[in-house]
């Protein structure tokens, strides 16, 4: 870590709207902090780490990135968010998760992989029933449904199935990726929810006619965002991230949690307007500089045992 001034390190991917206004903010915020886009090329055992805090946009597309979160973390740098979380979640532990704190989600299964990408024997798969109960599986999640990564963020690799057959084919061509068939809630009303610092929550409806947020901002003191800011706080901390974003839908006045989890949430322009932006902007910089002065413990990190000399 480094001495002195403390530093921020961004891992990002192609965004640069939310980056490049984090950094400006942190260096202009008169903290004794300054904030970077990282440069990694190899990593050396035992190479120091120049980062007190570094924030994560990107390692669950770049593997290496992964790895090397993962010796700074051990090398006591503080990673937003935590690379031993990031790398257990799933969409459907997610979903375990949210049914066990009591709140609703879709009807959704996970299925084994069509391929896997080891050298194995048949045995291998001697837990395996075969050949699955596909019709069972369209009967229990209803149709039509969404067929997609279990682990992957965003809308690729993501399908619409309308019966056995479309499943089937989708499954055929999903290679070595966990998939995982869920129910649709359909539903105009959608609210997703931006947690910071497992403190602060920004709850904006999202329009999918328009493919942005609305302009307004459901208000944490009315009855409905009070209920969606706890319950985002309630599966945020159960996680421990520091940034997440939970999505909810409310259909017939029942609100389901589609999306429990999304620790690298997109924050542009194309998506929200100026304020959103600026307060998501204004409260992650905050956070990372307190973080950076102020660094917490994180779990599932293996830590130096203390010297006796």
């Amino acid at each position: 870590m480094s001495d002195g001034a403390k530093k921020i390190g961004l891992l990002i991917g192609q965004e640069w709207e939310w980056p490049e206004a984090f950094m400006k903010a942190v260096n202009e915020s008169g903290a004794d902090v300054t904030a970077e886009m990282m440069q990694l090329g190899g990593t050396f055992m035992g190479e120091p780490v120049d980062y007190d805090v570094i924030i994560d946009r990107i390692s669950h597309e770049i593997p290496y990135y992964r790895a090397y979160l993962k010796y700074a973390a051990i090398q006591g740098t503080y990673i937003i968010n935590n690379p031993y979380m990031t790398s257990a979640d799933s969409k459907f532990s997610s979903t375990a998760l949210v049914s066990r704190l009591g709140l609703k989600s879709p009807r959704t299964i996970v299925l084994p992989n069509k391929q896997v990408d080891r050298d194995v024997t048949p045995s291998t798969f001697r837990n395996l029933k075969y050949p699955m109960d596909w019709q069972a599986i369209i009967d229990y999640v209803g149709v039509p449904a969404i067929f997609k990564d279990n682990v992957a963020t965003g809308r690729r690799g993501v399908h619409r199935v309308h019966n056995v057959d479309e499943l089937i084919q989708r499954y055929d061509e999903s290679s070595t990726r966990t998939k995982i068939l869920q129910q649709i809630i359909e539903s105009d009303e959608h609210i997703h929810c931006f947690v910071v610092g497992q403190e602060k929550v920004l709850s904006l409806p999202y329009s999918r006619k328009h493919g942005r947020y609305q302009q307004n901002t459901l208000s944490n003191d009315e009855p409905k965002g009070k209920q969606l800011a706890e319950d985002a706080l309630r599966i945020t901390r159960a996680y421990q991230y520091d940034i997440n974003m939970v999505e909810f839908v409310i259909k017939d006045g029942t609100t389901y949690v589609i999306n429990g989890t999304y620790p690298t949430p997109d924050i542009d322009l194309t998506l929200m307007t100026e304020s959103q932006f600026q307060w998501l902007v204004k409260e992650t910089a905050a956070l990372a500089i307190d973080r950076a002065q102020r660094p917490l413990a994180q779990s599932g990190i293996f830590h130096r045992p203390e010297s006796n000399s």
